[in-house]
């Protein structure tokens, strides 16, 4: 994505897009590019998503309700969510400076620990749903 430089009076909205179908297409490209990224740089990414592909099918699989279904669905989705949002994150902080930084470290602990909880509850959801009395 290639920008043009602005002098220090332009407007920085000069580097939003104006709309409509174009900036949706737009949009979706540099999804498809963050995605890809992800799963050439982050080997966390490639494992989340060989996971969510055994799961997910699963989940359509087992005789469980659609709301069940959903829930199982939806935190696999989302610990791939916090995945992006953590490798996005660590870029910045690399981007920014590789020298050891307290903040630097604290930012991708945080990011960390947020994949943590996700997988917690990925663990919680399917266990309840496939543990819990009927």
């Amino acid at each position: 994505m290639q920008h043009e430089s602005l002098s220090a009076g332009q407007d920085a909205v000069k580097l939003k897009s104006r709309g409509g179908v174009l900036r949706v297409v737009k949009a979706a490209g540099y999804s498809l590019a963050g995605l890809r990224a992800a799963f050439v740089y982050e080997a966390a990414f490639r494992q989340l998503l060989l996971l969510a592909t055994a799961l997910i099918p699963l989940a359509f699989w087992l005789p469980v309700t659609g709301v069940e279904r959903a829930l199982m669905v939806g935190v696999v989705l989302l610990a791939l969510m916090v995945e992006l949002l953590n490798s996005a994150i660590e870029a910045v902080v690399d981007r920014i400076s590789l020298e050891l930084h307290p903040l630097s470290k604290r930012a991708k602990d945080l990011g960390s620990a947020a994949q943590m909880l996700a997988l917690l509850l990925i663990t919680s959801v399917w266990s309840l749903v496939l543990f819990s009395p009927a």
